[in-house]
């Protein structure tokens, strides 16, 4: 019966719920609601005040995780297994990948040979950018930042600052006057600032 009731859910999202103004809209009557209530029935885990925005993709959501007071952006599009911890900023358009094709051989055409699904993980406190892409497998810590269209292709430490095509640490968030400190992972000389 619970399987049924989350197939019930599903369409009732991407049939009328994705659909509603975003919430932030003065018009939006009650879109957050509507779409928290059916994704806190689909989502493996949800927590309170979820944040669902208008036109996000998430496939079956039955294996997403979702934590307190986090959301998932205006036509984002993201994919399970994926676990977003508690208080995470989502901006438009991101997409978060799990699974992708492979190449290695030659007598299958690339778009029958797909790798197994590797989980994503946000941690809690995150700002996600908008336009930013997450690769398959990767790890975002505690009070990271990933600056607007950023491609992250690989694991983002805890309370980093990351940028750029690929990703790449800017700086970090606990350090003090990081302003003028040297960063060795992104090469900064003494005195240097970031952008």
């Amino acid at each position: 019966m619970r399987k049924f009731i989350k197939y019930v859910c599903l369409a009732l999202y991407y049939l009328g719920a994705r659909h509603l103004p975003a919430s932030d809209m003065p018009y939006s009557l009650g879109a957050k609601k509507v779409r928290g209530f059916l994704c806190r029935r689909i989502f493996k885990k949800a927590g309170k005040n979820i944040n669902i925005e208008h036109g996000a993709y998430f496939g079956s959501g039955f294996e997403i995780e979702i934590g307190n007071n986090s959301g998932l952006g205006l036509n984002c599009r993201v994919y399970g297994p994926l676990t977003i911890g508690d208080d995470v900023m989502m901006g438009p358009d991101v997409m978060i990948f799990t699974q992708q094709h492979e190449s290695k051989r030659l007598d299958i055409p690339m778009r029958l040979q797909t790798a197994p699904k590797e989980p994503v993980s946000i941690g809690d406190d995150v700002w996600i950018g908008a336009r930013v892409i997450i690769l398959p497998g990767k790890k975002i810590g505690k009070g990271a930042i990933i600056g607007a269209g950023a491609i992250v292709t690989k694991d983002v430490p805890d309370y980093a600052v990351v940028a750029g095509n690929p990703a790449r640490i800017i700086k970090f968030r606990n350090e003090t006057a990081n302003e003028n400190k040297p960063c060795e992972a992104d090469g900064r000389k003494e005195g240097a600032r970031p952008f």
